[in-house]
């Protein structure tokens, strides 16, 4: 008799979850759009394209990361100047996860452009 059955207690395995990939996308975008609701985050704009329907596509980039980014054109269209590849920006916006891909996004917010047009100016200098 072990000393576990003296006791009284029975031990079993841990149940194992099993998600599937739409699940588990979807349950890391939560997380992830309420850690992240409201950041700040400096980097490299590049494979800069803007879209016909007007929203801005690009990569954020720094030495060791990257995460693709997005101006939907109701923001994009207040910028008084064009983002372009090399440019060094601050930008204020949200973390979301892109279920298509289950990759991490950011997007900015009307707020942004304000920083962003700051941080053109400084990099011009």
């Amino acid at each position: 008799m072990s000393s576990a059955d003296q006791l009284g207690l029975t031990f079993s395995a841990p149940a194992r979850k099993v998600w599937l990939v739409r699940d588990l996308v979807a349950a890391v975008r939560t997380r992830v759009e309420r850690g992240y609701s409201d950041i700040w985050v400096e980097g490299e704009i590049s494979n800069f394209r803007a879209h016909d329907s007007g929203h801005l596509y690009f990569t954020l980039k720094d030495e060791n990361s990257q995460i693709r980014a997005v101006m939907f054109r109701s923001q994009a269209r207040l910028l008084r100047f064009r983002p372009e590849d090399g440019m060094q920006v601050i930008l204020r916006g949200r973390v979301t996860v892109f279920e298509g891909r289950g990759e991490l996004q950011a997007f900015s917010m009307p707020r942004a452009r304000k920083q962003f047009r700051r941080c053109r100016a400084a990099s011009e200098l």
